[in-house]
């Protein structure tokens, strides 16, 4: 049985990826998305253990000083970090492990696991990421302000990954992550 891979999808808050993911996650049933751990409150609609793993930050840094995290950072004043065991246990099980995760933890992974397969997803412009947020209505105006910072510092990063994905259109950037992931499967099938 082959074992499984690791692709990171990482990109500015707003971008998309979890859209993206999902329709990825519909077309090939061998993928798992990894569930992050978090500090943050979760927002409307999100379940513990489903969404994220909602962990206080005295919990969250034992489990990091333990060594039970992949990848953790510090994102928009919340600690976040993807659980190893679930991650290694799947791909054991041959299955193909997503992290959607922000640029600090893609950084982290590469360093860890350099065969991991990365894709930035970047919005369009910083002009339109800020509609997406503002549509999303789950940041009060600091909080947007922040996350547009942070948006323009993380696009600078996006040299570092294997591949970049513009989500513009979202029919096409869809089949974008989707042609990726195929030539990915194919060539680390050898």
């Amino acid at each position: 049985m082959r074992t499984g891979r690791l692709f990171v999808v990482a990109g500015p808050s707003g971008a998309g990826k979890g859209t993206l993911i999902a329709e990825l996650l519909k077309r090939y049933p061998k993928s798992r998305l990894s569930v992050s751990a978090t500090t943050r409150k979760p927002r409307p609609g999100e379940k513990d253990g489903v969404h994220y793993f909602f962990l206080d930050k005295g919990e969250f840094r034992r489990r990091a000083e333990a060594g039970e995290f992949l990848e953790w950072a510090e994102v928009h004043g919340n600690l976040y970090g993807t659980p190893r065991r679930q991650v290694e246990e799947w791909m054991d099980r041959g299955y193909d492990v997503i992290l959607e995760i922000d640029v600090q933890g893609a950084g982290q992974v590469r360093e860890r696991m350099p065969e991991a397969v990365t894709v930035f997803v970047q919005p369009p412009s910083l002009e339109v990421l800020e509609e997406r947020l503002r549509r999303r209505g789950t940041e009060n105006e600091e909080q947007m302000r922040e996350r547009l910072r942070n948006a323009d510092r993380e696009s600078l990063e996006k040299d570092k990954f294997h591949y970049v994905v513009v989500n513009d259109e979202l029919h096409r950037a869809v089949s974008e992550l989707c042609a990726i992931y195929e030539k990915e499967s194919r060539r680390l099938d050898g």
